[in-house]
């Protein structure tokens, strides 16, 4: 398992065979995607938690490494840590972006 897999897993309490939501639109998560990824001038401490958000591989193409989304990604998985998974996610989105999930 990858170190930032693990330290995902870890802080949340997940197992392999859990089920991992995506943190945008709560379907089965298989990645776990770097907010700012250290490779294109992003932040010196990759692994950090508050770096790091389960999503899945539709959400990763769409939202992922696209500078026009890294604040409201930002802002979505801090509330996921602060309050657990959002289910107003989905509608908050939707009115950020112009194509619907």
């Amino acid at each position: 398992m990858k170190k930032h897999v693990k330290i995902y897993f870890d802080y949340f309490g997940y197992d392999i065979s859990d089920f991992i939501p995506c943190e945008i639109c709560k379907d089965q998560a298989n990645d776990i995607h770097h907010i700012e990824c250290r490779g294109m001038g992003g932040t010196t401490k990759p692994e950090a938690i508050e770096n790091l958000m389960a999503v899945c591989r539709w959400c990763h193409e769409k939202f992922g490494d696209k500078k026009e989304y890294k604040e409201l990604l930002k802002e979505i998985h801090l509330n996921i840590m602060r309050y657990g998974s959002d289910t107003n996610n989905r509608r908050s989105i939707k009115k950020r972006t112009s194509n619907s999930i």
